[in-house]
């Protein structure tokens, strides 16, 4: 059974996710062509999710290609003059992230039932809505951008697993081990944070 489901895995499936896998491989020892790779596995998931009706999660990956560019243009060429720190959402953060995703899912599942012909809005746009409140929280360093992430790659699992695009559910869970581990050490981080701030409180 399972070896037949893999035989019915195209290859274009095979190419995308092999080449996100090693993005994410190159991203980890800091080298700046995983960009490129970031660029060529984003455009090969849009076609297949165009393909699959995922039109939601096809507009996400448009984000995802012009941050690709985007990073590989800044990381190559750019000069970062400083890191933001890791925090913790304020009130604020957290008023802000529901927001989008209140207005992300409004907005997608208007778009997917009036003007589309997709068989699955509601969890769609709930991915795109959850992935980009995610990213948001992502850009501003705040831990909790693992969670809103998770929320999207748990729900993703399932819904590729529906629409028979397997390796992409198996990345996403591999998306999700990754988040659930970069919660718990961006939280290990921000603890070492403190005790840093506070030896040196408590030497001046």
């Amino acid at each position: 059974m399972i070896q037949e489901i893999f035989f019915q895995i195209s290859i274009l499936e095979w190419i995308g996710v092999s080449l996100a896998i090693v993005q994410v491989l190159l991203s980890r020892v800091n080298n700046p062509i995983n960009y490129l790779f970031g660029i060529c596995s984003v455009s090969i998931t849009m076609y297949l999710m165009f393909q699959s009706k995922l039109y939601a999660e096809f507009a996400l990956n448009i984000y995802y290609l012009i941050m690709s560019i985007y990073g590989w243009y800044f990381w190559k060429f750019g000069k970062q003059q400083h890191e933001t720190p890791i925090s913790f959402s304020t009130k604020k953060d957290y008023t802000i992230s529901f927001l989008i995703v209140l207005i992300s899912f409004i907005l997608f599942y208007f778009g997917l039932t009036q003007l589309t012909d997709s068989d699955v809005p509601i969890l769609d746009a709930t991915i795109s809505a959850f992935a980009w409140a995610g990213m948001w929280l992502m850009a501003k360093r705040k831990i909790e951008n693992w969670i809103f992430l998770n929320i999207s790659n748990a729900i993703a699992i399932p819904l590729m697993i529906h629409k028979e695009l397997y390796l992409y559910a198996i990345l996403s869970l591999i998306l999700f081990i990754v988040a659930t581990s970069g919660y718990f050490k961006w939280r290990k981080i921000k603890r070492s944070m403190k005790i840093e701030l506070f030896k040196k409180f408590k030497i001046n």
